[in-house]
């Protein structure tokens, strides 16, 4: 029997069609991109299903607004392998499939490089119960792709359906750019596949990024899924070198690797793309203008996408800066010391070097920005937030940050205004989150900061465990992960179930209690509020939502391996302050099903080394689960401000009112890409 090939080569629009109808880009329209060869673990077949359908995506091509199912495409049949795929094309649907699946996967690749695991979609929650134990919570083997879900301008992720809907709508007459009355596929757009699949995969690490909490929540999402769309076709060597050339390598002028969704912009009439890491048309003369870092533009954005563009720009900016560190010795040589090239085209030997420094910078900005999302608190993500888990993970993997990338990211966020809370200092040192010892120091009780006394045992029984390539691994113990060679996402789920319940049973009955307060956890009934909530024996409950595994490589080469464990608490909030103080007296019993009018979360992310259980970091959101003043604050922001009903969801001009919590909850997506479109 044949071994099966690694990889799947398909071909996509680089960009989106229109590229191909422009004779400056047409060249660059189509690519071929390599995707990992799955293996079909139900049927134990190797290769994909019809549709395609496949360990991570199933593709469901039905359109509703027709009628009409379109027919599966089958990756494996050998005509279709012969050729890489089927070739690029607007009108076939079948095209359209292979399309939102091939830069599906590419896009999971990049995940499961950064994060050194398998990639898992949200759970399907049906609730649990207050003793700890996650039976009720539904497994999602696969993300559901429909690619003409919508006779609409828009595209979202659909947590409650764990789905991507892809709409399509006409172009604008006289737009000048598309023909007049041809269909706009969003699904046929690289940047927002990408876009999607990434609030798809960041959902699940961090659902509750989605419960708006504070004005960078939201905001964040919409960044983050920009940036992984944008710095995902830096590894693309024909666009990229055709793009050094045309710019010349200088990567801050106007250029396509910066825009985001252009046929779908230029569709909408908005002029260019949908959105821009670098710059904006302007809308007297018409000419592309760069963006200036503005360090008061934070303080009065408050739409998601704008306050998202800001994240985006402070982050491109960063590229830009290693970037040019970087290729400055290129061009000294190239111009002899004189750093200004002579005019015409690059010579192609340096266009090749400058793209290949772009490509690996890149790659490197898209692994710290998605690292970084397991060094973050697990709930009230804010831009500072991150920048201190980008900081954070790049340290624990890179200690020597030979081209500067920290000093970098540290240097752009400072120009565009923003700024960790409670931080004094943003120097690498002290943007930092605390370490086990630091956080031990706080609590006279520990001796030490291991913690393999008590949770050692409880992992070692919950089942397998996994390594950053899918492999299961046989009990999570102080002697490390053993390697077995499987990959069964199923498997790997439930052992995170099971440590799950394990890490609550410590916290509660071993000698996890004594690390309550290094975490930021209040487990002590006397000091919680009453409405904070409880448990079946009437104690402060807590939600244990992962203990997920991560395998990775450090600068020198030596595995690090991980437990990334995130732990939460809520309480009733109530929108009347008096409410609050009365529903808090001392001695008042609240039924355990009065939800309240808000939900305050509060809670911590800890890293853990496997091989000895010894606490490295600790990540606290900015209050406990008692914290009245950030009980105010969040109450203060649901009720004004920035954050309204309405057609688009988001709006700043008339603060005050509240949307319907359920939407917010249930399709946070939907209403977010509701009037921006993606």
């Amino acid at each position: 029997m044949s071994t099966p090939p690694a990889v799947r080569r398909l071909r996509i629009f680089s960009f989106d069609p229109s590229l191909a109808t422009r004779m400056a880009t047409a060249g660059i329209h189509e690519i071929t991109v390599s995707v990992p060869w799955e293996r079909d673990l139900e049927s134990g077949r190797p290769g994909l299903r019809p549709g395609p359908i496949g360990e991570y995506i199933e593709v469901v091509d039905y359109d509703p607004a027709s009628g009409v199912f379109y027919p599966p495409v089958d990756l494996d049949h050998p005509h279709v392998l012969a050729q890489n795929g089927l070739a690029p094309s607007e009108t076939n649907p079948q095209f359209h499939q292979q399309m939102v699946y091939a830069v599906a996967m590419a896009t999971i690749g990049h995940f499961e490089n950064a994060l050194g695991r398998v990639a898992f979609w949200a759970d399907h929650r049906r609730g649990y119960d207050e003793e700890g134990k996650y039976l009720k919570d539904q497994f999602v083997r696969r993300l559901r792709i429909y690619p003409h879900a919508l006779r609409a301008r828009n595209a979202y992720y659909s947590p409650q359906k764990k789905a991507l809907l892809f709409g399509y709508f006409p172009a604008r007459p006289g737009d000048g750019y598309n023909t007049p009355g041809t269909q706009v596929f969003t699904c046929l757009s690289h940047d927002i596949i990408a876009h999607e699949v990434t609030h798809a995969l960041l959902d699940g690490v961090h659902p509750r990024f989605s419960e708006l909490t504070n004005p960078d929540v939201h905001a964040f999402h919409e960044a983050f899924a920009d940036l992984v769309a944008i710095f995902q076709r830096f590894s693309y060597p024909g666009v990229l070198e055709d793009e050094v050339r045309r710019t010349r390598g200088r990567l801050g002028t106007e250029s396509l690797l910066a825009k985001l969704a252009l046929q779908f912009g230029r569709a909408s009439d908005r002029r260019g793309a949908l959105r821009d890491a670098l710059g904006k048309i302007d809308p007297e003369t018409d000419e592309w203008i760069r963006f200036q870092p503005d360090s008061r533009k934070l303080q009065h954005t408050w739409e998601p996408h704008d306050r998202g563009a800001i994240l985006v720009a402070a982050i491109f900016d960063a590229f830009l800066k290693v970037y040019e560190k970087r290729v400055a010795d290129l061009y000294r040589i190239a111009t002899r010391g004189t750093g200004e090239l002579p005019p015409g085209d690059i010579h192609p030997d340096l266009a090749r070097r400058l793209a290949g420094e772009a490509a690996s910078t890149a790659e490197q900005i898209l692994q710290m920005c998605i690292r970084a999302i397991d060094y973050c608190p697990p709930v009230d993500i804010t831009f500072g937030d991150y920048l201190r888990a980008v900081i954070t993970a790049d340290v624990e993997l890179n200690d020597r940050d030979e081209h500067g990338f920290r000093v970098a990211f540290i240097d752009s966020f400072r120009d565009w205004g923003i700024y960790p809370r409670g931080i004094r200092s943003m120097t690498p040192k002290s943007l930092q989150w605390m370490t086990g010892v630091e956080a031990k120091a706080e609590v006279e009780a520990l001796s030490g900061y291991q913690i393999a006394e008590g949770l050692a045992s409880c992992l070692e029984s919950s089942g397998d465990g996994e390594d950053g390539k899918g492999h299961r691994v046989s009990g999570m113990s102080a002697g490390g992960p053993q390697l077995l060679e499987t990959g069964d996402r199923l498997a790997i789920w439930r052992n995170i179930r099971s440590n799950r319940e394990a890490m609550w049973i410590w916290l509660h009955h071993g000698s996890g209690i004594k690390w309550a307060e290094a975490f930021g956890l209040v487990l002590d009934d006397a000091e919680a509020p009453p409405t904070v909530y409880r448990n079946a024996k009437g104690l402060p409950a807590v939600e244990v939502h992962s203990v997920r595994c991560a395998i990775r490589r450090n600068q020198r080469g030596w595995l690090k391996k991980d437990l990334v464990v995130e732990i939460t608490q809520r309480r009733r909030g109530y929108f009347d302050p008096e409410l609050q103080a009365e529903k808090d007296q001392p001695g008042t019993v609240i039924d355990r099903r009065e939800d309240g009018d808000f939900k305050y979360r509060a809670g911590c992310t800890v890293l853990i080394d496997s091989t000895n259980l010894e606490v490295r970091r600790v990540i606290r959101t900015a209050g406990t689960i008692a914290d009245d003043g950030e009980l105010d604050r969040l109450r203060g922001f649901h009720l004004g401000d920035h954050y309204i009903e309405g057609a688009n969801a988001f709006d700043a001009a008339q603060p005050g009112t509240r949307i319907h919590d359920s939407a917010k909850r249930d399709e946070p997506f939907a209403l977010l890409h509701s009037g921006e479109g993606v």
